[in-house]
């Protein structure tokens, strides 16, 4: 893992990137919540930021931390740069870092392709037989849940089944117990995958 604060080339990245307005705390459930006029702005500047960095420049913020890599991986969302889907699964099953996962999962319901969900499910697969790690499982399924939504393919269901692996791991340790509803995850996947869309719109070149 690269440090910024050892390493000028990624903090040249990070200071035009990451940490303008604090952007890396933004992205996620708090853009959601976030009152106009200010999220429109975000949004458009998330936009342009997008179109304007480089493929180099993201693979190298995914070598950072977790505020590099939920940065760059809503920015791969944005200018849907599909060619960072297989390094993004690795990612994902690796869990190195925190608060990044669910980013990633955003990016694969924001691509929207089988691949993608067989991405998720291979992370629901590994990752619900750990009933003493909360990671990313919520993120991972809602995005799955929203994926069949538009794929049909039903990728989900056999995790949701009486006794799954869902139910297994939601009855591990107490705080699981007090989580919401898997459909409520999905909803919460696709609204973050409208702002994508909405901040999509605002790169240069981009039909309104």
């Amino acid at each position: 893992m690269r440090y910024p604060a050892d390493d000028p080339e990624l903090h040249a990245v990070v200071r035009r990137f990451v940490t303008p307005g604090r952007r890396y705390l933004k992205l996620g459930g708090p853009l959601a919540r976030m009152p106009e006029p200010e999220r429109t702005t975000f949004l458009r500047d998330l936009g342009e930021a997008a179109a304007a960095i480089t493929p180099p420049e993201l693979a190298l913020l995914l070598e950072g931390g977790w505020r590099e890599r939920r940065t760059a991986a809503w920015l791969i969302a944005v200018a849907r740069r599909t060619e960072f889907r297989e390094l993004l699964g690795e990612m994902l099953l690796a869990s190195e870092v925190g608060f990044a996962g669910t980013a990633y999962c955003v990016t694969f319901a924001t691509f929207a392709t089988d691949a993608d969900a067989d991405l998720l499910a291979a992370y629901l697969d590994r990752y619900l037989r750990r009933p003493d790690l909360y990671y990313d499982q919520p993120a991972a399924m809602g995005a799955l849940l929203h994926l069949d939504d538009g794929l049909g393919a039903g990728r989900a269901a056999r995790f949701l089944t009486p006794d799954g692996l869902w139910q297994q791991w939601m009855d591990g340790p107490p705080r699981k117990r007090h989580h919401t509803t898997p459909d409520n995850y999905r909803q919460a996947v696709r609204e973050l995958c409208a702002l994508v869309d909405e901040s999509a719109r605002h790169r240069p070149g981009e039909k309104r």
